[in-house]
C-alpha cells in the first residue's frame, strides 16, 4: 500500500496550488490552501476527509461551478474555468424533472445540444439500459424508488458523455442494501470504458471498493494527507469486501482519517 502524495503524474486532470477563501458571518475562513492534486486519465480516484475539510468544494471547483481564490486547474491540459460538457457532474439529489419519463430525463442533455430526436433517443435507451432500467424508460421518477432514481441519474449524465465525472456522495441518501448495490454496479459501469472519475465520499468502505486511488484530506484547510493506491484486483466483487487486504485498507484509512475528524470536531 503506497502512502506517497502525487502517485499519479499524467496529469491528466490538474490542480496546482489551488486556495480557497470566503467569508462566513463576517469571518475569512480557508476551505483549501495550496492544494495540489494530479490525476491520470482513466483513473477511478475517491477523496474522504471529515465534514468541512473543502472536499466537495474542491470538487465544484473542477466541475467550474465554484470560482478558485488562487492556484490554477486543467483538465487535458485546458485551463477549467466554468462548466462545460467535458466534465459530467452527479450529485446526492437526482435533479430528475418529474414531468419527464426516465426516457425523456435521460434523452434532455442530448436536446439541450441538438441531436435529432431518433439519434438522442437511440443513445439514451443505450445508457438506460447500462443502468438496468430498461423495463421503465416510461416511468415518472415518482413511481421509482431511490436507488432507480439515481441509476437515472447516472445514465443522463453517462449520456451526453463527458470526459470526466465527478461524484459528489451520490448514494448518500440511500440504504445501506441499495448503495452497496449501486457501488457494484457503478463499478461495472465503468470498467466498460474506464472514463476518468473523481468521487467525494464520507465511507470509507465505497472508497477502497470504488477507487485505484484514494485521497484523505486533512482537516480544514484542506490539504492532501495522503494519496493511497488501491491495489485490489479488478474486476471486484462482493466478496473482497470481506478480504483480509480489505479490511487492512480500512482500518488505515480510518487510523488517519479519525485525527482529523477530531481536529475538525475541536475546530468547530
Amino acid at each position: 500500500m503506497n502512502a506517497n502524495a502525487s502517485t499519479s503524474t499524467a496529469g491528466y486532470l490538474k490542480a496546482q496550488g489551488v486556495g480557497k477563501r470566503f467569508l462566513r458571518n463576517g469571518q475569512a475562513v480557508t476551505a483549501l490552501e495550496d492544494f495540489d492534486l494530479s490525476i491520470a486519465e482513466g483513473e477511478f480516484v475517491s477523496i474522504v476527509g471529515p465534514s468541512g475539510c473543502g472536499k466537495s468544494t474542491f470538487l465544484h471547483m473542477v466541475g467550474g461551478f465554484e470560482p478558485r481564490t488562487s492556484g490554477t486547474i486543467s483538465l487535458a491540459g485546458r485551463p477549467v474555468s466554468a462548466p462545460g460538457p467535458d466534465r459530467g457532474m452527479l450529485f446526492q439529489d437526482y435533479a430528475l424533472f418529474p414531468w419527464r419519463t426516465v426516457l425523456g430525463n435521460v434523452a434532455w442533455s442530448l436536446e439541450v445540444q441538438g441531436l435529432p430526436k431518433a439519434r438522442r433517443l437511440e443513445i439514451a435507451r443505450k445508457y438506460i439500459a447500462m443502468v438496468g432500467l430498461a423495463r421503465f424508460e416510461n416511468a415518472y421518477p415518482g413511481e421509482l424508488s431511490g436507488g432507480m432514481r439515481q441509476r437515472v441519474a447516472l445514465a443522463r449524465t453517462l449520456a451526453y458523455e463527458p470526459k470526466m465525472l465527478l461524484m459528489d456522495e451520490p448514494f448518500g441518501a440511500l440504504d445501506a442494501q441499495t448503495r452497496e448495490l449501486m457501488q457494484e454496479e457503478l463499478t461495472d459501469i465503468w470498467q466498460q470504458d474506464r472514463r476518468t472519475v473523481l468521487f467525494v465520499t464520507h465511507d470509507i468502505e465505497e472508497a477502497i471498493y470504488l477507487s485505484d486511488r484514494i485521497i484523505v484530506f486533512t482537516a480544514r484547510p484542506g490539504r492532501i494527507k495522503a494519496d493511497l493506491r488501491v491495489e485490489l484486483p479488478r474486476p471486484r466483487g462482493a466478496a473482497i469486501r470481506k478480504s483480509p487486504e480489505f479490511m487492512d485498507y480500512h482500518a488505515r484509512i480510518w487510523d488517519m482519517l479519525r485525527d482529523e475528524v477530531l481536529r475538525a470536531r475541536e475546530g468547530s
